[in-house]
């Protein structure tokens, strides 16, 4: 896992941590007991985090849901697979921007912009792909993700081809679409609670260098 965005919010100034209101109740860090208590313990020290943050919250109704999706997050986004950081967190970003997620787009972007993919951001919220700052390859891929996200029933083969000739592999693409469906569910879980944004964008990060791990350049 590589989560040097965590290790950036614990160092940086931030507002008093304050319960979340939510459109349906979760259990705040302070009255966590047993099993929820032991996820949230579980979360705070393997990425380095003060406090638990509210989409994971919202599970708190499910400690074994819980723990289960801290897992799949590990492995599915905080990790360099067949896609880096940088890529995964655009893809994140962008889903989260067609689904109006603003608490997942914010800390997205955030992230994303520690993994080196600020100039992306602005392009990504006026949803301006052919923008110079993100290359053919790279929108051909969030192209791909958006009809995954709202009309996944359409793709045909021939969608996957024009990312096979852009340069991506069958295993690139796969991935894609799960951290594109994993943020559909994200969206949709944050947004039926209520979460707002945390303003985290507003602190505009400087990258960490060497985290876009991508296993080709185009």
């Amino acid at each position: 896992m590589t989560s040097p965005e965590y290790e950036l919010l614990a160092q940086l100034a931030r507002p008093n941590h304050e319960q979340i209101c939510t459109n349906i109740p979760v259990v705040e860090e302070g009255e966590a007991e047993g099993a929820l208590l032991e996820a949230y313990e579980s979360f705070r020290k393997n990425f380095g985090r003060p406090h638990v943050p509210g989409i994971l919250k919202c599970f708190s109704s499910s400690p074994t849901l819980l723990r289960e999706i801290m897992a799949m997050s590990s492995t599915l986004l905080f990790s360099d697979g067949h896609l880096g950081r940088r890529r995964k967190e655009m893809i994140a970003t962008y889903v989260s921007k067609l689904n109006d997620c603003p608490y997942c787009f914010d800390s997205h972007a955030f992230f994303l912009c520690v993994h080196g993919g600020g100039t992306t951001v602005q392009p990504i919220l006026d949803d301006r792909l052919d923008s110079v700052e993100i290359n053919s390859a790279e929108r051909l891929l969030l192209e791909f993700v958006s009809k995954v996200n709202c009309a996944s029933n359409l793709i045909a083969i021939q969608d996957v081809m024009a990312l096979r000739d852009a340069g991506w592999s069958d295993d690139q693409i796969a991935e894609a679409v799960h951290v594109a469906a994993m943020f559909a569910f994200f969206n949709r879980v944050a947004n039926a609670f209520g979460l707002t944004s945390q303003g985290l964008l507003n602190l505009r990060p400087v990258a960490v260098p060497g985290n876009d791990a991508d296993s080709f350049e185009h």
